[in-house]
């Protein structure tokens, strides 16, 4: 930047160093997104390709930002957890939450119409905030990830119970006062005898939201070799044409014999699992790092 007598302006900025050594989360949420999804006709209570375009946002999010270790998102929210020793934007907070939110937003907004087969109109436009929260160890995460998947579950129980009846010809108002004071018993026998639903049945997607982590995978990305050609193949291609055919698809046997070409390669997945329990993070603690 060039100086100039202007430049004493910069001395108003505060910017704000997330604590060293700590996890650090950025949680977006959708601003707005009642009206959103009733603009664009959601089905309720869950739209399954809205809340996939969430996840494949949030996908794009892990790949475009390496520190990211795991994410969670249910409803219009998702949770993003970069290691303890990351130094992006050198921790800046306000750096770390917009770029986030702003990639998020951007990958959500131009695939909008791919997966909700209906373009986005003006001013109903997906507007996500963010902010970024240090946790000091594993446990303070592990807890943190429980609360939002606790969260999922109650909403998600008490709002297939809500529309449930609300499709049965109740209005609001009673579907309301109907749930008053029911525990998740009630609700379960609500849902059961009322409106012949087995909530087990329900996409674990729905009750449990989606985890993305990165795991190993076996991949061979464009694995060909050069070969010598001198067959009756050689004389079919034109002369100007070099006698080597440089690239051949190998078969599956043909690369599992080829020494150093396997590539061992940490590929973003997404899960429906519980993640308040230890089985997971026992399974993928190689894999989570953290």
């Amino acid at each position: 930047m060039a100086n100039s007598k202007f430049e004493y302006v910069k001395q108003f900025e505060q910017m704000q160093n997330l604590l060293p050594n700590t996890y650090i989360v950025v949680r977006i949420d959708g601003k707005g997104f009642h009206k959103f999804t009733k603009c664009y006709d959601f089905e309720k209570p869950n739209d399954e390709q809205g809340l996939k375009l969430m996840s494949f946002s949030a996908c794009v999010v892990m790949e475009t930002f390496p520190d990211i270790q795991i994410a969670y998102g249910q409803s219009d929210e998702f949770s993003f957890v970069l290691k303890k020793d990351s130094e992006l934007y050198s921790r800046r907070s306000d750096k770390i939450a917009t770029c986030v939110c702003s990639t998020f937003t951007s990958v959500y907004t131009l695939n909008f119409e791919k997966f909700m087969k209906k373009p986005l109109q003006f001013p109903y436009i997906p507007i996500f905030d963010a902010r970024c929260v240090c946790y000091p160890d594993l446990q303070n995460i592990r807890d943190y990830l429980s609360w939002r998947q606790a969260d999922c579950h109650i909403n998600n129980l008490y709002n297939t119970c809500f529309w449930g009846l609300v499709q049965k010809g109740m209005n609001k108002q009673e579907s309301e006062k109907t749930l008053a004071g029911t525990n998740a018993g009630d609700k379960n026998e609500l849902l059961f005898s009322k409106l012949g639903k087995n909530y087990n049945n329900e996409l674990e997607m729905f009750k449990k939201g989606t985890t993305i982590i990165r795991q190993p995978t076996q991949e061979r990305v464009n694995l060909k070799v050069e070969l010598d050609v001198d067959s009756k193949e050689q004389q079919k291609l034109n002369k100007k044409q070099k006698k080597k055919q440089k690239y051949k698809d190998l078969n599956q046997q043909e690369l599992n014999q080829l020494p150093n070409q396997q590539k061992e390669d940490l590929q973003v997945k997404e899960f429906y699992v519980d993640i308040i329990k230890d089985n997971f993070w026992i399974e993928n603690k190689a894999y989570i790092l953290l």
